[in-house]
């Protein structure tokens, strides 16, 4: 049997637009000679529809887009969207064949971990679905029919389905990226399949919804384990591959129909794989909220330095607008390189200078102050001014704010609330600062391999952070080296170990406990940060959900009256 997985990008409710995706898809799969095409999960509705599956229009919606485009599709297909039966809502898979459908199918196993919250709208569906597949060589195929998590059961959905006797399992998903992701996705497939002995299929959607990205690179596996084909990453792709019995395995991961299987999976860069699903991220997020152009604060720094260089990926420079604004604190050396960087991407880029309008500000404020000492009050002065430009220009023009924020800062509360917080949307906010700068560095590389100038400027990368708000300020100054400070969250926030706990790995118990305070009291600012592109295991906002009032100090001792915003630096 040829199968053609349709890797395709939905948008979240526009469900007309989605389903001329999958008719096209499938009318391409046909042209190709496909037996049966497979879509991604919910792809009528796009994944995630969270709480617009509350909505029953939009239910009704999908199903009445069904029906109209089964007449449409030109091969057999199986096509995800959320059906209502006797009153409760499935998950489905829904086969369309001779322009009918022939067959639903109910997803068993709802994932509620992590950014998955499916029992909030889904009832689990109760058995396995077996489809017969007519076919251009010979007999028809029995295909088992299962929908994401499914696969990532032991023992479950994949098993019970091939014990039935079939040529293949096809698997409808949406599993959003972060890192290491794509490696754990395939080694899955691979282990599902000899766990069943059966010829599995995993066709994944792409592209980006709000914080998640979508990979795509569908993978088919063979009933021994070996990886047969995997799909592109970060696009759209219509991968065929023939399987059942007697197909053809690779003779050499090249020969793989998705390209170089090892290479595209055991081989991935992290940084490239980041960068990936960085420039995905953001451009879905403003093209599918209909922007055309962004606006960013250009310090010189690191962050906004890293940013630029995506968002010129991302978008191109003529959608990328760049904004200065120095203040008295502003070094001649960031000032030079925040105008070298935008005449080397070929971005606009502003130039405002703020000292009157701060000199205006502590003016207004001074008999407020009197008699009191120059503190953070004066240094979040600046920024809150550079924030309220930004927005004004967003106002004026309708390009949408870009925030630079790295996760290591906003862990900590490095960050100013309606100042440098203040965005549409924060692309790098689960990067932690470690990795911002191997980001910047790898891209240098690859910038060098093709013949090109830098895209980030080396005295950027080389100078000490900073946030120029006071005079010879540097991070180090408030915060533990980036490497020490990075390696303590990953302990305290993606792996959620106690201080002790995170004291016994070996770091200094003063670190230790200092940063855990620092990310108890920003909890508060991160809940009104902007969305950003989730790329770690535990992501603030979709992973991490800890409530903003509350005494527990993270040593196992609860701690009655003490909330976690008390003293905070606003």
């Amino acid at each position: 049997m040829l199968l053609a997985l349709c890797q395709l990008n939905p948008t979240v409710g526009a469900v007309d637009a989605n389903a001329a995706l999958v008719r096209d898809a499938v009318r391409a799969a046909a042209a190709a000679g496909a037996d049966l095409a497979v879509t991604p999960e919910l792809v009528l509705t796009g994944y995630p529809p969270e709480d617009l599956l509350l909505k029953p229009h939009l239910v009704q919606r999908a199903w009445s887009a069904l029906h109209a485009l089964a007449p449409e599709l030109e091969a057999p297909a199986l096509v995800g969207l959320p059906v209502a039966e006797g009153g409760v809502l499935y998950n489905a898979a829904a086969y369309v064949r001779d322009g009918r459908v022939a067959a639903i199918y109910h997803k068993r196993h709802l994932p509620n971990y992590g950014v998955f919250d499916e029992h909030r709208w889904f009832t689990p569906g109760s058995g396995p679905l077996v489809i017969e597949v007519p076919t251009a060589s010979g007999p028809a195929a029995r295909v088992g029919v299962t929908i994401c998590e499914d696969v990532w059961v032991e023992g479950g959905a994949i098993v019970d389905t091939a014990a039935l006797g079939v040529d293949a399992v096809v698997n409808l998903s949406a599993s959003p990226w972060r890192v290491g992701r794509a490696q754990e996705r395939c080694a899955l497939v691979a282990r599902r399949a000899r766990e069943a002995g059966t010829w599995l299929a995993l066709c994944n959607q792409v592209g980006g919804q709000d914080e998640l990205v979508f990979d795509g690179r569908s993978v088919v596996a063979a009933p021994a384990g070996e990886l047969v084909a995997v799909a592109r990453a970060y696009d759209d792709d219509l991968l065929l591959v023939e399987v059942g019995a007697g197909a053809p395995l690779p003779s050499a991961a090249g020969d793989a129909p998705g390209g170089a299987v090892d290479a595209g999976v055991t081989g991935i860069v992290e940084e490239a794989d980041v960068w990936g699903a960085l420039v995905r991220g953001l451009r879905d997020y403003v093209g599918k909220n209909g922007f055309r152009d962004v606006v960013f604060g250009q310090s010189g720094g690191i962050d906004s330095a890293l940013v630029a260089a995506l968002a010129v990926d991302a978008l191109g420079a003529e959608h990328v607008h760049a904004v200065t604004m120095p203040s008295r604190h502003s070094s001649e050396g960031t000032l030079g390189d925040a105008h070298a960087q935008a005449a080397q991407l070929g971005i606009a880029i502003t130039e405002l200078p703020i000292e009157g309008l701060v000199g205006a500000f502590e003016g207004v404020l001074a008999a407020e102050f009197a008699g009191r000492a120059r503190d953070v009050t004066e240094e979040n002065l600046q920024a809150r001014i550079r924030g309220t430009l930004l927005m004004a220009l967003s106002n004026k023009f309708g390009q949408l704010v870009l925030a630079t924020g790295n996760k290591s800062e906003y862990s900590v509360g490095y960050a100013t609330l309606y100042g440098d917080m203040n965005g549409g949307f924060a692309p790098i906010k689960d990067v932690p600062k470690t990795l911002v700068f191997r980001l910047a560095r790898w891209r240098n590389e690859q910038a060098a391999a093709a013949g090109e100038a830098p895209r980030v400027p080396q005295s950027v990368i080389d100078r000490p952070p900073s946030a120029e708000l006071r005079e010879e300020q540097l991070d180090s100054d408030s915060l533990p080296a980036y490497d020490v400070l990075d390696a303590v969250l990953a302990a305290l926030v993606d792996a959620d170990r106690s201080v002790e706990e995170t004291v016994a790995l070996g770091f200094e118990r003063a670190v230790v406990e200092r940063t855990a305070v620092m990310l108890d009291r920003a909890e508060y600012k991160r809940r009104q940060a902007p969305p950003g592109v989730r790329v770690t295991s535990k992501a603030f906002g979709r992973d991490r959900r800890v409530p903003i009032t509350n005494g527990f100090d993270g040593r196992g001792a609860a701690t009655p009256g003490r909330a976690s915003g008390d003293g905070a630096v606003v």
